[in-house]
This record gives C-alpha cells, sequence and structure tokens, in this order.
C-alpha cells in the first residue's frame, strides 16, 4: 500500500487540473527526482501534449463564466485521468492493485473536480472578475506544490490533500445557495436565447 498515498493527492489534484498532475509528475520522472513515475508519463509527446492542454486550461479557468463551461467538460476527463494516473502508479510499484488505485484516483479526483466546478459557479455569482483569477491561480499553485510534496513525502502530502477535500465539500455545502443563484442564471441566459432565435425567425 506504499503507493496509495500518491495516488490519492494524484487524484485530489487530477480534480483540480488533470494536465497539471499528468506535466509534473511526467517532468519528475523523466528528470530522475522520482522513481514511482511509470514511463508512460514520461514520453516526450504525452510531455507535449499535457503541457499545451495546461496553457490552455490557465487561460480558460480564469475567465468568468468560461471556467464553468470548462468544468463541465472535464467532468469525465478530470476523474478519468485520476482514476488512470493512479492505475499507472500503481502498476509502476507494484504494491496496490490497478484496479483498486484506479477507484481511489478517479473516485478523489471525482470529488476534488465537484468541489472546484461548484466553487466556480458561487464566484462566478460576484459581479467582479479578480476573484476568478486569484482562485484560479491559487489552484494552480495549490497543485504544483502539492504534488511536488508528495514526490518526497507522500504521506505528508496525502493527509493535506485529505483536509483540503474535506474543507472544500463543507465550503461547498455553505456556497449552496449561490450555486443555484448560478444554475438559475444560466437558465434564464439560455432561454432568453432561445426566445431571441425564436422572435428572430421567419427572417425579415
Amino acid at each position: 500500500m506504499s503507493v496509495l498515498p500518491l495516488v490519492f493527492t494524484s487524484g485530489w489534484a487530477s480534480g483540480i487540473n488533470a494536465y497539471a498532475v499528468v506535466l509534473l509528475l511526467g517532468v519528475f520522472g523523466a528528470t530522475g527526482l522520482s522513481d514511482e513515475v511509470p514511463e508512460s508519463l514520461q514520453r516526450t509527446d504525452v510531455l507535449i501534449v499535457a503541457g499545451v492542454l495546461f496553457l490552455c486550461e490557465a487561460v480558460a479557468d480564469k475567465i468568468p463564466y468560461v471556467d464553468s463551461a470548462w468544468d463541465s467538460v472535464h467532468t469525465v476527463i478530470r476523474p478519468l485521468s485520476g482514476a488512470v494516473v493512479g492505475a499507472l502508479l500503481a502498476g509502476q510499484s507494484g504494491s496496490l492493485s490497478d484496479l483498486a488505485a484506479g477507484a481511489v484516483g478517479g473516485s478523489t479526483a471525482l470529488l476534488s473536480h465537484f468541489v472546484k466546478a461548484g466553487t466556480r459557479m458561487a464566484i462566478n455569482t460576484s459581479p467582479e472578475p479578480a476573484s476568478n483569477f486569484l482562485m484560479s491561480t491559487a489552484e494552480d499553485l495549490g497543485v504544483a506544490g502539492i504534488i511536488t510534496f508528495a514526490i518526497f513525502n507522500p504521506e505528508a502530502a496525502a493527509i493535506i490533500a485529505g483536509v483540503l477535500l474535506l474543507l472544500g465539500i463543507v465550503i461547498l455545502v455553505f456556497l449552496a445557495s449561490r450555486i443555484r443563484r448560478f444554475l438559475r442564471r444560466r437558465a434564464q441566459r439560455r432561454e432568453e436565447k432561445r426566445l431571441a432565435a425564436g422572435s428572430s425567425w421567419p427572417p425579415g
């Protein structure tokens, strides 16, 4: 079970920024800083794709409402990435079955993704855009910091990730009313667009 803390931490981080996790783990493995990273994550093509997608997320994640749309698209991608990374890490160490590691990584990523997506919905009820930029930057730095820490001290990093996950769930409960407000606004905008499109047809 020695790889389980790293699997859990990478799952939590994947729910926030899956591309950063793949990129960081690959770099740590390719530079020889960690023997826990499988060769499949160290491949040049994987690192290039992860880097490009990370840059795309870094931009989209800081724009109000675009970030929530991006989160919606990644509801499947982030948990899947967490599961795959977890299974690969387990296969590398041989100390945890691939199936169990995938379940741990995927479920943890799913929970942290919901926390992130819900928090962004609540933030998007605010009229100013600065909070999106600050939150996104904090998330990027947090993922980078905890993955780096996990490479050298996986048990402590897993404890931190667990605390952050529980704290995020608690915050999400308190923000539930703002999230519902965001969903109502989005539904209203869609209805207005639908009515506008209907009123403009037939043309002339």
